[in-house]
């Protein structure tokens, strides 16, 4: 482990457009599960399999049952930036990190202080009206019973964040290809890779290193320079 820090340490000092991509193992150090994991969502028990209640035509056909499930699973208020988000950040004030593909929805990366953030899956932090478009605050969501109405039009509010069946944003997915092609090192962590159209996307680096880290192997190690398996916040704690 020690010998696999080093190397990555040396790569993060001497480059200068770096490019993360993560996914929700990101996120599980600040107490949001994961879907896939022991402990993850789809592991759990509801009425319907986690991803039918996520998908387009559950929220369509049984909203109310879609906003107990999203309020009560895909929602946490009181989640914290971690050490992989911060050092994130620090890195992108100091020049060195050019962007952040994720597929989280929780909003810790900008939290943090990261501003060139591109969500693959969307944003809790973003609601609108499915009528005329106004927008609302998580806190409105969340303060809200049943199905969330506009106050203006009396539309069903909806969360901006991908559900199964939907597209990625077509902008989106551009600006991550951008960033991607373009980068000299590209570290990919907390994700299984096995989500697509978002793991496709590692296709599209050029660069110098590719580098996965992620406590269990993934269909791309065998393409990576660089594999870690390990949390990312015992990783990243021991990075410049």
């Amino acid at each position: 482990m020690n010998e696999l820090i080093e190397k990555l340490t040396k790569w993060v000092e001497k480059s200068s457009n770096i490019v993360f991509f993560g996914g929700a193992g990101v996120s599980t150090e600040s107490g949001i599960p994961d879907f896939r994991s022991v402990d993850g969502l789809y592991h759990q028990k509801y009425s319907y399999p986690p991803e039918t209640i996520l998908s387009h035509t559950f929220f369509l056909q049984k909203t109310e049952e879609f906003f107990d499930f999203y309020r009560d699973k895909m929602i946490y208020p009181a989640a914290s930036p971690n050490t992989t988000h911060e050092k994130l950040a620090e890195w992108e004030k100091a020049g060195k990190l050019s962007g952040i593909v994720t597929q989280n929805i929780d909003g810790l990366h900008q939290m943090a202080g990261s501003k060139k953030v591109f969500e693959l899956h969307g944003s809790i932090h973003r609601n609108y009206c499915m009528k005329c478009r106004k927008f609302y605050s998580l806190e409105e969501i969340m303060n809200s019973t049943g199905i969330p109405l506009c106050k203006e039009c009396g539309g069903i509010i909806k969360p901006d964040v991908v559900l199964y069946e939907e597209g990625l944003d077509s902008e989106v997915i551009d600006q991550s290809v951008r960033a991607i092609s373009s980068a000299d090192l590209m570290i990919v962590g907390g994700t299984s890779l096995s989500v697509y159209p978002a793991a496709g996307m590692l296709q599209y680096f050029q660069g110098e290193h590719l580098v996965l880290i992620n406590k269990s192997p993934t269909p791309y190690d065998k393409n990576a320079d660089l594999c870690i398996q390990a949390g990312l916040g015992e990783v990243f704690s021991r990075l410049p």
